[in-house]
């Protein structure tokens, strides 16, 4: 199989010379074609891609904390932070900014160079923004990278998020358009795509990505790598997440998604939008060391750090240091030499 002026596997799939450009018009076949076939040949492609725009050996590290949580008034079957759902989880306003920038402290010591903050609301007030802006500021000024999610945004609130300071904003799309409506009622599918256009439109960088295992099919998983690699800019960061099931959420008894489906997941992100992070994000917990390791040789090159995703458990900072060890991995970033 060669790899030279682009990347053919075995079923005669061309992929484009993605080793030397960028691709925005992929097909359902062709990424279906993908994920299909043999696992080797797919993570070799991966591989070869991945080589080729980033260190194999190195990953940038986020720290993601919950700014205001629950009763959001979005259905998300996933997100126990709905007030849809009784799932137990203990409802807080806007956290103060001296909570915000101690955890931000926290974040940099454990070698996070980004750090994101995140709120369930549907869309923020705009005293909320100037609150958030405040944030953004502080968290700057710590020499971090920052990220937020909100919701929705007016033209107004995003242009003072980037006045801020603001480094990337987080809209995931969840699933495919598809396969959406099993997914949220109370948002539409256009109503993401018109906030990340907005969010590039101010000069923004794009954080969007999706979960799987949500019991949405193979063409479902084609179909959402294929709405965010044929956007006219890649997004930046791509995060994809495994369902994390919340006791009380309508996804918490859905069928575990197959592992190896989910790293052909993560290879088919590398290999559809060659130059962007891909990040291991909710889910971690219940990955194997070996699962994880799968992945990183898939091309995710990026992950959250820290106890917590929002609300949800995610590996403690030691147990990924030990595993970053043994696979002979460093991180990125401003503190990523952090003890």
């Amino acid at each position: 199989m060669s790899v030279q002026g682009g990347v053919v596997d075995r079923r005669g799939l061309d992929l484009k010379g993605l080793t030397d450009g960028l691709c925005h018009h992929w097909s359902l076949s062709e990424v279906t074609a993908m994920l299909t076939q043999p696992f080797s040949d797919l993570l070799f492609q991966a591989q070869t891609i991945h080589r080729e725009h980033f260190d194999p050996n190195e990953l940038q590290v986020s720290s993601l904390l919950s700014i205001k949580t629950g009763s959001c008034s979005e259905d998300c079957a996933y997100c126990p932070q709905s007030a849809h759902y009784q799932t137990g989880l203990s409802q807080e306003s806007l956290l103060p900014l001296g909570d915000v920038i101690e955890a931000a402290r926290a974040a940099k010591a454990q070698g996070a160079g980004r750090f994101c903050m995140g709120a369930a609301w549907r869309s923020p007030s705009d005293r909320d923004i100037d609150r958030v802006c405040e944030m953004i500021e502080e968290v700057k000024a710590l020499g971090l990278e920052t990220c937020v999610t909100l919701g929705m945004l007016t033209d107004q609130q995003t242009h003072q998020l980037k006045e801020s300071g603001l480094d990337y904003y987080n809209h995931n799309l969840d699933t495919s358009e598809a396969y959406y409506s099993e997914i949220i009622s109370t948002r539409t599918y256009q109503d993401r795509l018109e906030t990340l256009e907005r969010v590039r439109d101010a000069g923004l960088n794009v954080c969007c990505g999706g979960i799987v295992g949500m019991g949405e099919g193979l063409e479902d998983r084609a179909g959402l790598l294929i709405q965010l690699a044929n956007m006219p800019r890649h997004p930046e960061s791509v995060p994809i997440n495994l369902l994390v099931k919340v006791e009380g959420t309508p996804l918490s008894d859905v069928d575990a998604l197959d592992p190896l489906d989910f790293v052909r997941t993560i290879a088919a992100a590398r290999i559809m939008m060659p130059k962007s992070r891909v990040r291991l994000s909710a889910g971690r917990s219940d990955m194997s060391d070996e699962m994880q390791a799968l992945c990183f040789m898939a091309g995710a090159n990026s992950i959250f750090y820290g106890e917590r995703l929002l609300t949800t458990e995610n590996p403690v900072a030691e147990a990924d240091r030990r595993l970053f060890s043994r696979l002979g991995v460093r991180l990125s970033g401003f503190y990523a030499e952090a003890d």
